[in-house]
């Protein structure tokens, strides 16, 4: 009797999840081995920086996987247990237990770990957030209101400080940019949404960075490169992420901020495939390389990964347009597309002044992404337009709006 096919991923993230349920969906009936570092039940991330943080739920709310389903699933859960290495000609990954896992083909879905500089963490009451456990540090450590610095303006930093302030907490945000959100969205777009964290009451510190921090056993204060302080009880670092590949040197997968991969997701070794955070894969559809690390596309790559695994190239190629959302201050912004903060931007549906508005981010007479803020079913023409035509969609002909 032949040896069952065996799927190893590593990584038991929401790119590794869908990988695993959906080739089940499509009839795999071999091993599937799900490895993940945590000691958690994979979860969903988003309600880190938001629902859970606030106090609303447990853990257990935001499983990705129940113990029943992992049964149904048929699925070999290896938890606590981190990859180590990766051996392409012995087709193994050695575990940090030292046990070697074998596979017949393998999906590296080890996401991406906050960077946090060295000597950072010094002092207690310093915390990142990837994590359920560092979420559910930093829930306790707001309780009582403190003054919370968060450190970083991207969607995690922005998302907490305004979780922070609705728990009534005195909130300092910190970002070396003109304001919070511009490396997303340019700095015009987002001058005009720092509006809406002010308005909240959450006081932010532009234009420098953090040079360090003071304080006894617990942070006291935050030093900033212009020479001021910040007094702060608790801070949170969000300024951003490092993909996880350093167990895969000398593997001969190539690793470039990220796992290269080509339009299918496939590695410079064969029979590796790589999906969610950690996969810099060549989207036909805008014609680049690129990493993403957001929810919407580890989910569906993860799906696309299944499939790649078992229709080969019969399964296309992965070209999605990128989606970013994020809900801060009750409000909810939407990404599309691949913007660059220099693009050319246009309002053209809406105005600031409402907080509801459509904006188009234009290169060269071309149509690179769109932003929305609460508009998302004004943002879905321009969704299907950058589908249709990716890098080559043509300028939008509406008239701009006046803020």
């Amino acid at each position: 009797m032949s040896r069952r096919r065996r799927v190893l991923v590593a990584g038991a993230s929401l790119a590794g999840v869908r990988t695993a349920e959906t080739l089940r969906d499509r009839g795999f009936d071999g091993e599937i081995v799900l490895v993940g570092a945590e000691q958690q039940l994979p979860y969903d991330r988003p309600p880190l920086s938001k629902a859970l943080l606030e106090g609303q739920g447990t853990a257990d709310d935001v499983r990705l996987l129940t113990s029943d389903q992992v049964s149904a699933l048929d699925l070999d859960l290896r938890l606590g247990r981190r990859a180590l290495a990766l051996d392409p000609v012995r087709r193994a990954v050695e575990l940090d237990d030292g046990e070697a896992l074998g596979y017949d083909q393998l999906v590296i879905a080890t996401g991406s770990a906050p960077w946090m500089p060295r000597d950072w963490d010094l002092f207690e009451g310093i915390y990142p957030l990837r994590t359920v456990d560092d979420c559910l540090a930093i829930r306790s450590a707001l309780q009582g209101s403190p003054r919370v610095a968060v450190v970083g303006g991207g969607p995690i930093g922005c998302e907490v400080a305004s979780t922070a302030r609705r728990l009534g907490c005195e909130v300092v945000q910190i970002e070396p940019l003109a304001a919070p959100m511009a490396r997303v969205l340019g700095t015009e777009i987002a001058l005009a949404c720092a509006e809406i964290p002010l308005d909240a009451g959450v006081r932010l510190v532009c234009g420098t960075a953090v040079e360090g921090f003071d304080g006894g056993v617990r942070v006291e204060r935050v030093r900033l490169r212009d020479g001021r302080m910040i007094e702060a009880d608790v801070v949170v670092v969000g300024i951003g992420a490092r993909p996880v590949t350093d167990w895969l040197f000398g593997s001969g997968v190539s690793v470039s901020d990220g796992v290269m991969c080509d339009d299918r997701c496939a590695t410079s070794v064969a029979g590796v495939y790589a999906a969610g955070d950690v996969a810099r894969w060549f989207n036909p559809l805008f014609e680049q390389t690129m990493r993403i690390e957001h929810w919407t596309n580890a989910s569906e790559q993860g799906a696309f990964v299944a499939r790649a695994l078992l229709d080969g190239r019969q399964a296309g190629s992965y070209s999605p347009v990128p989606f970013v959302w994020s809900e801060q201050y009750g409000v909810k912004y939407e990404v599309a597309g691949v913007p660059h903060p220099t693009d050319r931007i246009r309002i053209v549906e809406g105005s600031v002044a409402e907080r509801r508005f459509v904006a188009v981010y234009e290169r060269e007479e071309r149509l690179t992404g769109a932003f929305a803020l609460n508009s998302t079913r004004s943002l879905l023409k321009f969704r299907r337009l950058l589908a249709r035509d990716g890098a080559h969609a043509e300028r939008v002909d509406v008239p701009s709006i006046s803020s």
